[in-house]
């Protein structure tokens, strides 16, 4: 099983492969028992959301890490992984704007921007 840091680097790396947006990573280690991080991002249109998570729930199985939850893909305006200690949000960018996620959890938990992606 690889470091939690390792899995959130393998996993922003893989939505760059497909050229996910606007990507913020949360660190909830501190203020919640349930995950440890959350990734939220989008996409530039429902085909470019669902292709982005659909080739993320194949990197999560590729690389054998618990899948607990996936929702949203049928309709690709907000797709929601959940990996355990990490949980991912694929948005379209109305979709991201209506329900002002990033504000929500900003609030109250500190952004974590200096994870960099390996290159393997």
């Amino acid at each position: 099983m690889p470091e939690l840091k390792d899995k959130v680097e393998a996993i922003v790396g893989w939505l760059n492969e497909k050229k996910a947006e606007n990507l913020a990573i949360y660190d909830f280690s501190r203020k919640i028992s349930y995950t440890d991080f959350v990734i939220i991002c989008e996409g530039q249109a429902d085909l470019h959301v669902k292709a982005i998570g659909n080739y993320l729930l194949e990197k999560v199985k590729e690389y054998h890490f618990s899948l607990l939850s996936k929702e949203g893909i049928d309709y690709s305006h907000w797709i929601l992984v959940d990996l355990g200690d990490v949980i991912i949000h694929i948005f379209l960018p109305e979709t991201r704007k209506y329900y002002n996620i990033d504000e929500f959890i900003s609030s109250y938990l500190q952004k974590i921007d200096d994870i960099e992606t390996k290159d393997d």
